[in-house]
């Protein structure tokens, strides 16, 4: 029987990262918080650091990059990304832990084979992620600014999918945040909002996508169940039927449960 599971490990702007694996292969899909967040994090999901074969990288922004610097000298582990992404990462990498992959050309790692598809976002050469085993695909499409028929097209029929859903557009604009760093968010290469993913999610899921994820919500401008409520309401309002349908919010601060793809 084919092993095909995902966890969230972490999931927002305070840092990001998530684990995939089949019956030979453990990889991570960036690497946002500290190599002790990490540890305890796969230690709660029974899985031991020294097994992970590979990072994979989506950019380089410090909220997918932060612990990879003391990851690298404490285990040692191939770090995967595009040339443009390692020129951004400000960390010290060695040489021989970088593994080159250039944006819309697939890899493999072990039994997984890896498309990193391009996104719109303020980063040198910023990627989301395909990952096919046997007949599954996961789909990993966060630091998005907008959506793109190329970015619907590469995930439909994703058997899961961990979509960005990171803000609500009037919160953002009453919120605290610099005019700068509002229109940042708001722009072409920021961020997705509630209603975006929500637009994407209805379009998708006549393509057999029935397992989704909402990640990387603002910490300030965004709150769970509103993500949840407003994609909702727009999957009702396309007329959606909700029967076998999974949709998730994807946690902060704690792993959440790992998912059985296959």
């Amino acid at each position: 029987m084919l092993m095909f599971n995902f966890c969230n490990l972490y999931s927002g702007s305070s840092g990001n990262c998530s684990y995939v694996e089949s019956v030979n292969s453990k990889i991570l899909i960036d690497c946002g918080v500290s190599c002790k967040k990490v540890t305890e994090a796969l230690n709660s999901i029974n899985v031991d650091f020294n097994l992970i074969d590979a990072i994979i990288l989506t950019h380089e922004h410090l909220d997918h990059v932060k612990g990879l610097q003391v990851i690298c000298k404490k285990y040692n582990i191939p770090i995967y990304a595009n040339e443009k992404t390692f020129e951004g990462i400000k960390q010290n990498i060695p040489e021989d832990n970088k593994k080159l992959f250039k944006t819309n050309e697939k890899f493999e790692i072990k039994d997984l084979e890896i498309f990193p598809f391009r996104i719109p976002h303020d980063a040198n050469d910023p990627c989301g992620f395909t990952i096919n085993h046997g007949d599954k695909k996961i789909s990993i499409a966060t630091d998005i600014g907008h959506m793109t028929s190329s970015i619907l097209s590469t995930i439909q029929g994703s058997s899961f999918l961990l979509l960005e859903s990171n803000y609500e557009p009037e919160m953002l604009k009453s919120s605290h945040y610099p005019y700068l760093l509002k229109k940042r968010i708001l722009g072409p290469n920021g961020h997705l909002s509630n209603e975006d993913a929500g637009l994407a999610i209805s379009s998708l899921v006549g393509s057999g996508i029935n397992n989704i994820t909402l990640g990387h919500l603002s910490q300030h401008n965004n709150f769970p169940e509103l993500a949840y409520k407003t994609v909702m309401e727009s999957l009702i309002s396309s007329k959606v039927n909700l029967d076998k349908l999974s949709l998730g919010v994807a946690s902060r601060s704690e792993p959440d449960s790992l998912i059985n793809i296959a």
